[in-house]
């Protein structure tokens, strides 16, 4: 996972000029959303199969205590920060600004695939971004008449997930998610797509732009973003042939890393519990997602489901003194050693490191 906190120059995203075509669906490991009747919590029990009339009441200090939480505001919307994590935070209802958000994404250039607005998840398709493609004399030419011969081989897609908070705001997250087309011959005349890293500048380009969209001026938004990197540190251990992950990180802290995380490889949350310390997530196993099968790149560029069905998984993040374990169990509640909950950890690795 990129940890910079740099911003993007403003004529490097262009998504606005990208072509819109088949939605590009891709693995690792996840099924669709089912609707559920209330944005997520983040105190409390909250289910994708409950059906609440009213919010719950969370209690407690959303994001931990002061010390491990930076924050910079401007009127009602701010950016928070905790190690290398930011989200926004604005002081209105979920409700109140689920069209302006949505609304952003349009007028970027990008195709909402999901809409869930009871869960208070939107999702972007998948996207180019334009800009990086270079910019010599003949795509200055030609390339404005045959715009579709050109293409940065890249394809980024973003997932914005809305929260209530404890004091009836709202906490924003946007996650990246990139592909890369890449040449599987020396002779270069095959080719699949393959994930790439996160991205987190973009992420905080769009936190900056989102910023502005409700209200802040581009200076405050710019400011706000300014805070230094806190590094944190993970690594992967086995006790009893289960693997587990361990974090230097209070468990306020990790709830909210593997929550962005989780969002930002893919998977489905079907429920979480914060006062538990566990998400619930659907998994698709890698033999069912992998880019070497046949015929993957028309599945990629196709809305078409995989037929396999996904597994379910508890993540549980668990304070232990000062640092915080989070561990993959079952649907039963069992710590798992199979390949795929090893593979599980391995991808959240991969991401909080």
């Amino acid at each position: 996972m990129a940890t910079g906190c740099s911003v993007l120059q403003e004529d490097t995203v262009d998504y606005k000029s990208a072509r819109q075509g088949n939605a590009l669906e891709v693995p690792p490991d996840l099924t669709q959303l089912s609707r559920d009747p209330r944005y997520q919590v983040p105190q409390g029990v909250v289910s994708a199969s409950n059906s609440l009339a009213t919010p719950p009441v969370a209690t407690g200090t959303v994001g931990g205590g002061a010390q491990a939480t930076a924050i910079s505001a401007t009127g009602d919307v701010r950016i928070e920060r905790s190690g290398n994590l930011r989200w926004l935070v604005i002081n209105r209802p979920a409700e109140k600004i689920w069209v302006p958000v949505k609304d952003f994404w349009v007028e970027n250039g990008f195709v909402l695939s999901q809409e869930q607005e009871t869960l208070g998840v939107m999702e972007t398709d998948w996207a180019e971004n334009r800009a990086k493609i270079p910019q010599d004399f003949i795509r200055s030419t030609i390339g404005k008449v045959f715009e579709g011969l050109y293409s940065s081989g890249e394809r980024d897609k973003f997932r914005t997930r809305l929260e209530r908070n404890a004091n009836g705001g709202t906490d924003i997250y946007i996650s990246h998610r990139g592909m890369a087309e890449v040449y599987t011959n020396s002779t270069k005349d095959q080719t699949v797509w393959q994930a790439r890293p996160t991205d987190a500048g973009l992420e905080n380009e769009f936190l900056r732009r989102l910023m502005i969209k409700l209200g802040a001026s581009e200076a405050q938004a710019q400011l706000a973003l300014n805070n230094p990197a806190v590094q944190a540190t993970s690594r992967i251990t086995t006790t009893d042939g289960v693997p587990t992950l361990q974090l230097d990180d209070d468990v306020d802290r990790a709830w909210r890393r593997v929550g962005l995380a989780l969002d930002r490889t893919g998977f489905t949350v079907e429920e979480r519990d914060r006062t538990q310390g566990v998400y619930v997530v659907r998994y698709l196993p890698q033999s069912d997602a992998s880019a070497s099968k046949p015929g993957f790149l028309s599945r990629l560029f196709s809305r078409n489901e995989s037929k396999a069905a996904p597994s379910q998984y508890r993540i549980t993040v668990r304070a232990v003194g000062t640092t915080t374990t989070v561990a993959v169990l079952n649907a039963q509640g069992v710590a798992d050693a199979s390949p795929d909950a090893q593979r599980i950890v391995q991808l959240l690795a991969n991401d909080l490191k």
